[in-house]
């Protein structure tokens, strides 16, 4: 099998347990497994740039979304219900208007696929380490401040939160 033809087929493998990740966030009854799933959904899609050479967006796709889920599951397993899904619930809502919306937005990219002129991707495609060099210098130089502010926000909101859910020391429980 040659490279251009195993790299297609770890595509289209990746690509399709994305898509069956995705469905399955919306088919289980557990907040936890919800957030499991949409981890693995998300680190196909991770696979996917490492097939396309993307290794930087690959690997930081991964590491991001190994992070937030994790915490995601954590913070639902502290504030939820019941977040093992043991009782019945329900994870879609409006099922109709959501059928509709999904089969229009269906709808509307594949014609964008089939219908729009595309044209050749790229004149000139410079090499993956340029390319990562590139999206370092654009991350460190202009858009630092906004992925700063970013960050520091979410900690804070994660220490916020688990503070909000520790009962202080001096209470007994009873």
């Amino acid at each position: 099998m040659s490279g251009s033809a195993a790299e297609t087929l770890f595509l289209v493998f990746f690509g399709a347990a994305a898509v069956w990740f995705g469905i399955v966030v919306f088919r289980t009854h557990s907040m936890v497994r919800s957030a499991i799933a949409l981890l693995f959904a998300q680190t196909a899609v991770g696979a996917m740039f490492l097939v396309m050479q993307a290794e930087f967006l690959g690997v930081l796709q991964i590491m991001m979304m190994a992070s937030e889920m994790s915490i995601m599951a954590i913070f639902m397993v502290m504030f939820m219900m019941d977040p093992g899904g043991l009782g019945a619930m329900e994870m879609t809502h409006q099922k109709r208007l959501s059928l509709k919306a999904g089969g229009a937005g269906f709808a509307f990219a594949l014609g964008v696929i089939l219908l729009g002129g595309w044209g050749p991707a790229a004149q000139e495609v410079p090499a993956a380490a340029a390319q990562t060099a590139a999206l370092g210098r654009e991350l460190l130089g202009r858009s630092m401040f906004v992925f700063e502010s970013a960050g520091l926000t979410i900690l804070t909101a994660m220490i916020a939160a688990t503070m909000v859910a520790i009962a202080p020391q001096g209470e007994k429980e009873g």
